[in-house]
Formats: structure tokens, C-alpha cells, sequence
């Protein structure tokens, strides 16, 4: 099967930016024919195969116990897999287009990755008039890999499935590689752990364990201010300030960063969870928060040597 490595946009004007983090309808439309176009091939046959009635080869994929599987791994989502649902408006009613939860689309990804294998035709079976078939589940699979990745870049989504089947979100650009290659010696243990558990929830695809993720930074941040000097937190920032920036009006602007950054882990039910606070739920405002509290711990532990 040949694809299109790239089209002449892309070449043009670049890829589009990897920012969307919702499946929509038109999308998921497009994965179900992915798949539908699969089953119609016979690449799930490897792992629900469809017998021919002359023995015992492989000629095709058992759809009833594909579908099956699918209801049983995939609580809520429907077989035959919609695309459409029917939408009252008063005495009217009309089909609209329609997505299941980003997160259900997933899994099923993932699960047609690790259930798909490239056929490759046989001996054909003149009587019923189809080919026995054999199967390459590493050629099939990246086959699929490569669609659903495309899928994902065309439209901009923010996640990428990896050469094991796994789906992982794509980090914005300006905070992704030094999440990435930032090693953390802060010579303090509890620290690192605490920022180690931050890089790799913020990764998830999960937005409650994104979330989880700026939580737990906001905690790395209180317990960093301290470093310096465990029993007293305003000396401590204050030295740490100090060795971040010796140009007066920098650190200035560092100290007022400081305290804003305090301030909203306070009020904003990252911290605490008082009634009175803002909860943080968007996740556009969770990564910002997340990007903006990562620079700061980021710069204060470069100057003081131990990021």
C-alpha cells in the first residue's frame, strides 16, 4: 500500500503546529475508514481469524469476534462504530456528525495497533473464490502507525503512537526537548523525584494527569524555595534569587515572578483546596501555567547549578 510521505502544503508552509488536543468528528471519520478498509483486507485475521470451510487456513478476519472484542475492551463505544448520531430539534431529526471521547478514541487506536498485521495472499482458493493468507504483523502495524501519525499531523493533534503501539501527547515546541533532556540534580532526592513524577505526568495524554502534573510542580516550586535554606523560606528564595540575577532590575522582576507564581498556586486550587479558590481545568491554561513555572524552576536551578 503507498501513501503520500508528504504533501506540497507541508513542503510549502511547514507543518501545521501540533496544538489540537480533541478528536474531532471529521477525524474520527477518517480513523473509522482506516480501519474499516482493514477489516475489508482481512488484517485483523492474525488475531481473529475467519477459517476457510476446506480446512483450516486463514482466509479472511471474523468480524463478529473482532466487534466483540472491541465492545468488551472499549466500554462506550459502538459497533458498528458511529460516525453520525441522530439529533432531535423539536418535530425534526437529523443525523450530525459525531466523535466519541478523545481519550475512548485512543485506547481504540491502540488497540487496533496491537491487534493488526499486513495479509499477504496465497493459494487461491478457486471454490470460494478467495485467497488463503498469511501474515506480517510488524509490516502491518507500521503501516498503521504511519496512517494514524499522518492522520494526526494533517490535522494538527497533539499526539504521536510510537513504534510500540503506544500513544503519547507531543510537548509544545518551546518547553518539549528540555522536558526531555533535563536530567535533575537538585542534591535533594525528594526534589528530583517530585520533578521527575511532573515530566513524565505532563507527557500523558490524560488531561487529569496534566493536571496532576502542574499540582505536583507547584509543590517541587515551595519545596525548591527552601533549598537554600530549610529553616527560613525568605532567606532561602532570597539567596537563590540572588544567584539567579545580579543586575538589580532583573532581579527585581525575578522576585515579583516569585511571588506571582506563589500567589497562584494559592488561589487556584492548585495548591489547596479551599471553596474560595479558582479551580484550573482548561487545558491550554494548564499548559501555560505548567510552561511558565517550569522556565522559573528551570532558570533558578541552572544558576545554582543543578538542573
Amino acid at each position: 500500500m503507498s501513501f503520500v510521505n508528504d504533501y506540497f502544503s507541508d513542503r510549502e508552509n511547514g507543518p501545521r503546529a501540533r496544538t489540537e488536543q480533541v478528536i474531532s468528528p471529521p477525524v474520527w471519520a477518517g480513523l473509522v475508514a482506516t480501519v474499516q478498509a482493514l477489516i475489508n483486507s482481512g488484517a485483523f485475521g492474525l488475531r481473529f481469524p475467519d477459517r476457510c470451510r476446506d480446512g483450516q487456513a486463514v482466509c479472511g478476519c471474523d468480524a463478529d469476534a473482532l466487534a466483540a472484542a472491541v465492545i468488551a475492551e472499549m466500554p462506550g463505544l459502538a459497533w458498528p462504530l458511529e460516525t453520525t448520531r441522530m439529533v432531535e430539534d423539536g418535530f425534526l431529526s437529523q443525523h450530525e456528525p459525531f466523535a466519541p471521547d478523545t481519550l475512548l478514541i485512543l485506547d481504540f487506536i491502540e488497540f487496533v495497533f496491537a491487534s493488526v498485521a499486513k495479509p499477504i495472499p496465497g493459494k487461491h482458493h478457486d471454490f470460494f473464490s478467495h485467497h488463503h493468507l498469511t501474515f506480517d504483523q510488524q509490516s502491518g502495524q507500521e503501516e498503521f502507525r504511519a496512517t494514524v501519525n499522518r492522520i494526526f499531523s494533517r490535522n494538527g493533534l497533539a499526539f504521536e503512537m510510537l513504534s510500540t503501539g503506544r500513544i503519547v501527547r507531543v510537548l509544545p515546541l518551546v518547553l518539549g526537548e528540555d522536558l526531555k533532556r533535563t536530567l535533575f540534580r537538585t542534591g535533594d532526592r525528594t526534589l528530583d523525584n517530585m520533578l521527575e513524577e511532573c515530566r513524565a505526568k505532563f507527557s500523558e495524554r490524560n488531561p487529569l494527569l496534566r493536571r496532576e502534573a502542574l499540582e505536583r510542580l507547584w509543590d517541587a516550586w515551595e519545596r525548591l524555595k527552601s533549598l537554600a535554606d530549610p529553616g527560613d523560606k525568605k532567606r532561602s528564595i532570597k539567596v537563590i534569587l540572588d544567584a539567579a540575577a545580579a543586575e538589580p532590575s532583573l532581579r527585581a522582576r525575578l522576585e515579583e515572578e516569585a511571588k506571582e507564581l506563589t500567589g497562584i498556586g494559592n488561589s487556584h486550587l492548585i495548591r489547596h483546596s479551599e471553596v474560595t479558590q479558582v479551580p484550573v481545568i482548561d487545558v491550554d491554561q494548564v499548559d501555560y501555567l505548567f510552561h511558565r513555572l517550569f522556565a522559573m524552576i528551570q532558570l533558578l536551578l541552572r544558576k545554582k547549578g543543578t538542573a
